[in-house]
């Protein structure tokens, strides 16, 4: 229960920097939100990979090691993408700051939530 508590309070924090960085009134535009959709695919791969290889005693699997694959080019992306965003100057640089400050915190959490949650145990993500 102790674990769930830290990984909402750290959601909600990477979250706050995400939000920080839209809606302060210096920086006042919203293309940074477009990280959410990053945030929601970036367990996908791992999902499909769990469902589709049967053998998860095996040490390393192709579909394994494809979903790790996508899922960094996914982080990569979402923090490339803020970046850009200040390059062609559509945000600030404060902006991207906050908002890669809430990527880190947002990518740890939900590792967090699989190492916390991927055991198998008696409640986990797969009876889901």
């Amino acid at each position: 229960a102790a674990a769930l508590v830290a990984l909402s309070f750290s959601g909600a924090i990477g979250l706050t920097f995400l939000m920080l960085g839209c809606a302060l009134e210096y920086y006042g535009v919203y293309w940074p939100l477009f990280v959410l959709i990053f945030y929601f695919i970036c367990p996908i791969p791992h999902f499909i990979a769990k469902r589709v290889s049967d053998d998860s005693d095996a040490a390393s699997s192709a579909c394994r090691e494809l979903a790790y694959f996508f899922t960094t080019g996914i982080v990569v992306s979402a923090f490339g993408f803020p970046i850009i965003l200040a390059r062609v100057e559509a945000i600030k640089w404060g902006a991207c700051g906050l908002v890669l400050a809430g990527n880190a915190v947002i990518f740890l959490t939900i590792l967090g939530f699989f190492l916390v949650f991927g055991r198998g145990d008696d409640f986990s993500w797969e009876q889901w």
